[in-house]
């Protein structure tokens, strides 16, 4: 059986490190405020103008004046601060956020990014996105395996418009994990009860499978 997102969420969260500054991008990475380990120090940053987001709101709790860069409504931790997307992008663009984690639409086996548009389709702009990718010291990609039709988002080459060029290392998808590493995609974890068979069926792009790759642990 493949991941559901929070059980991916849980996922990445366990990349997270001690006093990480941390920006979360629209959709499943959202969901990582909400898996942050105890005890664990991270700053959550949000590109409209939030350092110190917590975990979103119970119901019948939320405050329609704090939200994210997705408009869902968020907590904030004590000594947060709020301010203008001005200085927001200061931060991402001077290189203080330590990690990215972001949604995608394709990845390809070089590590491009396409997130942002789908031609034809009404976008409002590309976000923050490309600022974190070109400044991010590091990037997690977390997605679906395979689009709505069932075609796969490993790719060889992105068909979609770039947000960034070779600028993903690792993905995880509801099927597994994988580092992009010299033109391929490395699986290194599978999800509980997902077969190296239907990886590969699943995966357009080059797939390398390391010798006793192991099941995650969610």
């Amino acid at each position: 059986m493949a991941l559901d997102k929070n059980q991916m969420a849980k996922r990445i969260a366990r990349e997270l490190q001690d006093g990480f500054y941390v920006n979360l991008g629209i959709g499943i990475p959202t969901l990582v405020a909400n898996h942050i380990p105890p005890g664990m120090d991270v700053t959550l940053q949000s590109e409209n103008g939030i350092l110190g987001m917590g975990e979103f709101p119970y119901d019948g709790e939320e405050d329609a004046d704090l939200i994210n860069a997705g408009k869902q409504t968020v907590t904030l931790k004590a000594g947060a601060a709020i301010f203008d997307s001005a200085t927001s992008f200061a931060m991402i663009r001077g290189q203080k956020v330590d990690l990215t984690v972001l949604g995608a639409m394709e990845v390809a086996e070089n590590g491009d990014i396409a997130s942002w548009k789908i031609p034809g389709k009404m976008v409002k702009g590309m976000g923050g996105a490309m600022d974190l990718v070109a400044s991010a010291q590091n990037i997690i990609v977390c997605m679906m395996h395979t689009n709505k039709h069932g075609d796969s988002k490993l790719l060889k080459r992105c068909s979609l418009p770039l947000t960034g060029v070779g600028c993903v290392k690792r993905v995880l998808t509801d099927l597994g994990m994988f580092d992009i590493t010299d033109g391929a995609f490395v699986l290194k974890e599978l999800a509980p009860g997902v077969t190296v068979d239907e990886v590969k069926a699943k995966t357009e792009g080059r797939l390398v499978v390391v010798e006793g790759v192991k099941e995650m642990v969610v």
